[in-house]
């Protein structure tokens, strides 16, 4: 039987250090136990990402979510206006606010061209009813000063009458329509 001689000194720490033949059990061991600690160490770091991507889509949905119901919401109140503006005592106030006047009985044309219907002319207004601007207010220009400028008085329309009104501009003074 053969017996490792023993080592002294210098040479038992550089035995100890590097393994011999004789020990290759734990010269194996090293890379397995180095594979084991890096894949948990990569599953790990894999599991963090992996959190903090699916925390950032829940904050993305969150705000997504947040701006549906805002835009929702300014639907529904555009659409609350839409509904108040077209309701037809709105339009009958607006109308009237323009001069218009409600119209007389119609006719209608048959298929064969004959007239079916008496048509009668719009009820005539009293010059108390006829607006002073016949354009909406959004319309009317500012004058330098700040005030606001109205048309002359003839260009005022009576009922019946159409009458062209000048679009004021900031720089020149309001004109007549010609032959009035």
């Amino acid at each position: 039987m053969s017996r490792k001689p023993e080592l002294r000194g210098r040479a038992a720490r550089l035995a100890r250090l590097f393994p011999g033949p004789g020990s290759s059990g734990q010269a194996a061991r090293t890379p397995f136990v180095l594979l084991v600690v890096l894949l948990l160490g990569g599953g790990l770091i894999g599991l963090l990402v992996l959190n903090s991507a699916l925390s950032e889509g829940s904050f993305k949905q969150d705000d997504l979510q947040r701006d549906t119901k805002n835009l929702t919401d300014e639907e529904q109140a555009l659409q609350r206006d839409i509904d108040a503006y077209s309701a037809p005592d709105a339009l009958q106030r607006r109308a009237r606010e323009l001069g218009m006047v409600p119209g007389g009985d119609p006719a209608f044309l048959g298929p064969d061209g004959k007239v079916k219907g008496v048509p009668s002319a719009a009820a005539e207004q009293s010059a108390a009813q006829i607006p002073l601007v016949l354009r909406p207010p959004e319309t009317v220009a500012q004058s330098p000063a700040g005030t606001v400028r109205q048309p002359p008085a003839d260009t005022v329309a009576q009922a019946g009458t159409p009458v062209a009104v000048p679009t004021p501009s900031l720089t020149s003074t309001p004109t007549t329509t010609p032959g009035r």
